[in-house]
């Protein structure tokens, strides 16, 4: 298939490798239907991307992009690599402004017909105790910078010794909600400014808290694991490290840019600034990601908290009726130092994750206890007008895409193409026909997030089932959304 011509090799009816060609160190590899590549891809530059990042020092086996890929700065967002931590390099456009930006999903006792006529009421209530959108603050007392730097160094550990949370949340969090070597002396005092009210806040664009209701179940066995049953409320949160983490990115790819004739690098577009991994600037920015990646699953915990408290404050019920409780966080943006199989031979890399979950298998001891005997839950939402899944990761995503599979549906049109397309559409109105309630700062993020912006979740999920990477494990609807 030639695309952009570029002639792509058909490997399956679910992945296509662009041969290494002129600069490149390794192919690049896309997980993708036939359909998604004549209707999405066809004149993406995010497959240009996946050249471009075949080019960086150090990199290993494949460029990968998932089949929610869609343009992004430097990286495809959709995009994995890996890269020796030895000879290899860290890149900012690797992980991406919104450093950790993740899901987490919590689910309750309640059956949806059970609270049905509440869910109004529940929006409202959620939309008033988290605050949302851009500047958004407020959700806890303002904290100084030395608490701030405490919540970077430790995460969700800070928001349960604070009271928001159970010790047991911290098991059901990807890293424990703590990735460790965290520096906070490599955040700049501009991001920590930043920060200081924003800890439990939602953000705008496409964070999200949602009400979902699952509506479909395709592994029993594993659905009762997690526990998981059909009409079942369940809540998702999606968002990530704010105005901190958007500032470390900033700040760094400004020293790395200004780094690039130091390191001799020549790489085919400046937003792929990257360092060795162990040179002093390498060292600094991954100190200063691995804070802003705590920093964004403290947030989580804190929302989380917040909404149980809305639930049990608007339904007038006990925390043992509500039963409400982690099924598992992950994050979406991020890079980490881990084992992977290279040539047969175990070999520690650092995987760059942008627009991608990590999707380990069974018994890997990386997972949660409780998990080890159905592999890692992957979280991918969908648009705020039709579904979400859960999946699990599997032995195959470890041997083909370093235990990475999709993380949502990627957008297929610009916010400001989506305005465009809103104009005349009542969108709202077409949510509520939907049976879906929805709260927004603004009329103006609900057009730039309206449904129609995004591929279907649906196909992207199928291409990582059917592809072996990530196996589906139930549905989820959403009933009532808040947004920024």
């Amino acid at each position: 298939m030639n695309i952009l011509g570029i002639e792509i090799e058909k490997i399956n009816d679910y992945l296509w490798e662009i041969p290494k060609s002129g600069g490149m160190l390794v192919p690049g590899r896309v997980y993708a239907s036939e359909k998604m590549f004549k209707e999405t891809l066809k004149n993406d530059e995010a497959i240009k991307q996946v050249i471009n990042v075949a080019h960086l020092p150090g990199i290993q086996k494949y460029s990968l992009a998932m089949p929610d890929i869609h343009w992004g700065y430097g990286f495809p967002i959709g995009g994995v690599a890996a890269t020796d931590i030895n000879t290899g390099v860290i890149s900012p456009g690797g992980v991406g402004y919104d450093i950790n930006c993740g899901v987490r999903l919590a689910k309750t006792s309640l059956d949806y017909n059970s609270i049905k006529n509440r869910i109004q009421k529940l929006v409202e209530n959620l939309f008033n105790d988290i605050p949302t959108g851009v500047g958004s603050s407020g959700a806890i007392k303002k904290l100084n910078s030395h608490e701030i730097k405490k919540i970077l160094k430790d995460g969700s550990e800070w928001a349960i010794t604070n009271g928001f949370g159970t010790e047991m949340d911290l098991a059901l969090t990807e890293e424990n909600g703590k990735i460790k070597d965290a520096d906070p002396d490599a955040v700049s005092n501009r991001a920590i400014e930043r920060g200081l009210d924003q800890a439990g806040t939602l953000g705008s664009g496409n964070h999200f808290l949602e009400i979902d209701i699952v509506d479909e179940i395709y592994d029993e066995n594993v659905a009762t694991v997690l526990g998981l049953f059909t009409n079942q409320i369940v809540i998702q949160i999606h968002t990530g490290s704010r105005g901190l983490g958007y500032q470390v990115c900033d700040d760094y790819l400004k020293v790395l840019v200004k780094s690039d004739k130091k390191f001799g690098f020549n790489l085919p577009d400046k937003q792929l600034a990257c360092a060795p991994i162990k040179s002093e600037e390498g060292q600094n920015y991954l100190g200063a990601m691995r804070s802003a990646a705590n920093f964004a699953w403290n947030n989580r915990q804190i929302i989380m908290h917040l909404a149980k408290k809305s639930f049990n404050r608007t339904l007038n019920i006990s925390d043992a009726e509500l039963n409400f409780s982690l099924i598992y966080d992950v994050c979406h943006n991020i890079a980490k130092m881990e084992e992977h199989s290279i040539d047969g031979k175990p070999k520690k890399v650092c995987v760059h994750r942008k627009g991608a979950t990590r999707a380990f298998p069974a018994n890997n001891n990386l997972i949660p206890d409780k998990y080890k005997s159905i592999g890692q839950p992957v979280l991918i939402p969908g648009d705020m007008g039709r579904y979400s899944f859960v999946s699990i990761g599997t032995e195959k995503a470890m041997e083909e895409t370093f235990g990475s599979s999709c993380h949502g549906a990627g957008r297929v049109q610009s916010r400001h193409q989506a305005l465009k397309a809103a104009k005349g559409k009542n969108l709202i109105d077409e949510l509520t026909k939907k049976g879906i309630v929805i709260q927004a700062k603004g009329y103006k993020t609900i057009a730039e997030e309206m449904p129609h912006a995004y591929k279907d979740v649906s196909d992207v999920v199928d291409v990582m089932h059917n592809a072996g990477i990530s196996t589906k494990v139930a549905k989820l609807k959403p009933v009532g959304v808040i947004k920024g």
